[in-house]
């Protein structure tokens, strides 16, 4: 169960309101001012505190509650480092660049976006991260749609589909081991089951994306440009696949993701060295700044000038903040004593699952964190599946459906933040166009509602 213990035992009612304020002053500062979302976080953090120490609740109790939270996001914090890392390195080392320059080879304008969801899908499963997904073949999907001045807004949606697709279905995955941990139940068991409904979810967005591409069957426009200025950076070389394919054996033979990471990173480095000339004392500069491309051409210019640990600080501080928030929200007792009135009071198989899935979302939306929102959703319904006679498998497919999907469209979530800087596209602009994101708990509710107790 969560480590935090609770202090403060709100009315339900009360807990409502305060949630409905929370998420209301978040949304208001983020899409209607504009602001960063670090701003209204903090504002929770400072309302959450008052709304404490006016409940008798002493001030080491929260402080510890929110440190307790901020202390879950550890381990993704020296994720993120190395992920900047990676983008680094695997510029420098071409890999990147020759990621791009293959894409140019597959990708016309007829089914654009639909072959941009499925190639990101296939990665995705490979990898077992979205994340990484996004970061690698998602920055060269996103410079190839800028190459075709295709809408980046789909190609983000298409990029954000394809890589929670594969974040899903794929064994290596962190969010499908925990979904099926959590839970007790056998993870081939447990993606199989997910597969009713995120299958369905697959054709339908693949069908949408189809449909949403340019007509043109042409070459990208201005293709020639980019290859040219790609050669131009000196970059690209045979052994420029060296690091992917060096992620790749390690996800197979089910390396951790840091240290996946970690060796790519430093294989692509040393690579770096040998083929491109760039000086050993200049690349300790790049791991940390990034990579600033120099060539003739502007747009590839900025499609290369990415990566390095400072790209990720803005990611960093803001995972902090949301789950430190996310800590003092138990805390004071406001989420616990939302999910305690709603599991009382379900009893139908429909409103269960429907229960569960917007619970998922909702710890999404207000703490922004999507093992929270799998691990606390799955430990406060378990007893009450059981209850009703509905499968472990039925609650880590909801778990799947409505948690791990949902966190990449939240703007200040640790998934939402990180894509949109990644990207270079705001959550809100691609949101609209992450179909299989969307689609996904809304099946799962369908489903769900017409399938009967025991054959869940």
């Amino acid at each position: 169960m969560f480590p935090i213990q609770v202090k403060h035992k709100p009315h339900v009612l009360e807990a409502i309101l305060i949630f409905i304020f929370l998420v209301g002053m978040i949304s208001y500062y983020i899409i209607g001012i504009g602001t960063a979302p670090h701003i209204p976080i903090l504002l929770g953090i400072f309302l959450l505190f008052l709304y404490g120490l006016l409940k008798k609740i002493p001030f080491q109790d929260l402080h510890g509650g929110m440190l307790e939270g901020a202390r879950n996001s550890l381990g993704a914090l020296f994720l993120f480092i190395l992920i900047g890392v990676l983008m680094s390195s695997w510029i420098i080392s071409g890999t990147i660049p020759a990621l791009i320059d293959w894409g140019f080879s597959i990708v016309s304008g007829h089914f654009f976006y639909a072959i941009v969801f499925s190639v990101t899908a296939i990665i995705g499963v490979s990898l077992g991260s979205s994340l990484t997904t996004t970061a690698t073949i998602g920055v060269a999907f996103i410079g190839i749609g800028h190459a075709m001045d295709a809408s980046l807004a789909i190609t983000a949606g298409a990029i954000v589909s394809g890589a929670f697709f594969g974040d899903k279905m794929s064994p290596l995955s962190d969010t499908t081991n925990l979904a099926s941990t959590i839970v007790e139940v056998d993870l081939f068991e447990h993606i199989k089951h997910i597969s009713l409904t995120t299958i369905p979810a697959f054709i339908i967005s693949f069908i949408l994306f189809a449909i949403l591409s340019p007509e043109s069957t042409d070459s990208v426009v201005g293709s020639n440009d980019y290859l040219q200025a790609l050669q131009a950076t000196g970059l690209i070389h045979w052994t420029s696949w060296i690091p992917l394919i060096v992620l790749i054996i390690c996800v197979i033979f089910k390396i951790p993701a840091f240290l996946a990471i970690a060796i790519s990173s430093i294989v692509a480095t040393g690579l770096a060295i040998w083929t491109s000339g760039i000086a050993f004392k200049d690349i300790w500069g790049i791991w940390f700044d990034g990579y600033t491309a120099t060539t003739s051409f502007e747009p590839v210019n900025e499609l290369l000038s990415k990566g390095g640990i400072n790209s990720m600080l803005f990611t960093i501080s803001l995972v902090v903040l949301a789950l430190g928030f996310g800590g003092l929200l138990f805390v004071t007792g406001v989420i616990p004593s939302i999910l305690s009135s709603l599991q009382a009071k379900l009893q139908k198989v429909r409103s269960i699952i429907v229960s569960t899935a917007l619970t998922a979302i909702g710890i999404n939306v207000l703490i922004g964190e999507q093992y929270l929102s799998i691990m606390l959703t799955g430990e406060t319904y378990k007893s009450l599946y059981h209850k009703v006679g509905l499968s472990n498998k039925a609650l880590s497919r909801t778990l799947e459906d409505a948690g791990t999907v949902i966190n990449p469209l939240v703007p200040w979530s640790v998934c939402g933040v990180f894509i949109a800087d990644v990207l270079s596209v705001p959550v809100l602009t691609y949101l609209p166009f992450a179909f299989f994101c969307l689609l996904s708990p809304v099946i799962t509710i369908i489903f769900g509602g017409k399938t009967k107790h025991a054959k869940l």
